[in-house]
């Protein structure tokens, strides 16, 4: 797995994040089975719940091209945010195309440094249905 290509996905697809009201510009990259690298961005609307996290943006775009598993994700960050994982209700959307061994990095836009967790540490009690 070459994690540095997607690590450059996501800080490139970050520039493109729609945030007027936040300023919170977000990238996502995820790897797909097939080793196609799929992302994504935020994009707010003045009626903030109609607004859509980078991570559900990512999903769309790698199941609108027909694949259905991610092997890892990468979320860019803005410079400084030490710690900014996935929310919970994209943790669960993560859930659903992903094992618990999913790896999640969260980047910044330059430099090496990274935090890494596993999909399983940051939804212990995932919603799943009774026969997965």
């Amino acid at each position: 797995m070459d994690i540095q290509s997607v690590f450059q996905a996501a800080r490139a697809v970050q520039k493109n994040a729609y945030a007027p009201y936040s300023n919170f510009s977000v990238g996502a990259a995820l790897l797909g089975e097939s080793g196609q690298i799929f992302t994504g961005c935020n994009v707010e609307n003045i009626s903030y719940p109609l607004g859509l996290c980078v991570e559900r943006s990512a999903v769309a775009s790698m199941i609108a091209a027909g694949e259905r598993k991610i092997k890892a994700i990468a979320v860019c960050v803005p410079e400084g945010i030490i710690d900014g994982s996935p929310c919970g209700g994209c943790r669960q959307v993560l859930w659903e195309f992903c094992t618990v061994e999913t790896l999640v990095y969260v980047i910044q836009p330059i430099g090496d440094n990274y935090h890494l967790w596993t999909l399983g540490d940051l939804l212990p009690f995932a919603f799943k249905s009774l026969t997965s």
